[in-house]
């Protein structure tokens, strides 16, 4: 097992914020809305965490890790936008709701890598990145983030929608 550096530390660090903000907006709001004080830390520590992690180079140079940045970096512009209603027009609050929980997926993605490849420490749940049942797993957990962004979208009490969208008329 590798240790982490000071830089992997930091990163880890601002990630388990990121998910924690995230979670909190999820139970409390029932979404990631960067108008709350929870979804404001999520998006600042989501940026921060792509950010510092471009200078992670554990397996050699740039690599999947970073393209999942920059992916993650542009879908959360996508959503701050049409949060914000300059883009989507009726539909930008729907795609600012299912923009944040891809991002808070592609979040999980790292953290059930990093762990089952380094924990328990001396016998690790999977011997690499590349294994099999990593591919199984984001699959699972893809189709909990499906179900998820379809409960949202749903929600019984019409908080999704375009009057919840900056600057947008009902």
């Amino acid at each position: 097992m590798s240790s982490l550096s000071t830089l992997g530390v930091v990163h880890t660090v601002i990630s388990l914020v990121a998910v924690g903000a995230g979670i909190a907006g999820f139970i409390r709001d029932g979404r990631i809305d960067s108008r709350t004080r929870h979804g404001k830390l999520y998006v600042v520590t989501t940026a921060l965490t792509c950010l510092s992690g471009f200078f992670i180079f554990a397996h050699g140079g740039f690599g999947k890790p970073h393209a999942l940045g920059v992916a993650t970096l542009a879908v959360l512009a996508l959503a701050l936008a049409a949060e914000r209603g300059l883009v989507f027009g009726r539909a930008a609050a729907r795609t600012a709701t299912v923009a944040y929980s891809l991002t808070f997926y592609f979040h999980l993605i790292p953290a059930v890598t990093e762990t089952s490849t380094r924990l328990p420490v001396h016998a690790p749940l999977v011997a690499s990145a590349e294994s099999p049942v990593l591919a199984v797993v984001f699959g699972l957990m893809f189709l909990v983030f499906l179900a998820g962004v379809r409960m949202q979208l749903r929600r019984p009490d019409g908080h999704i929608g375009k009057a919840s969208v900056r600057g947008a008329t009902p």
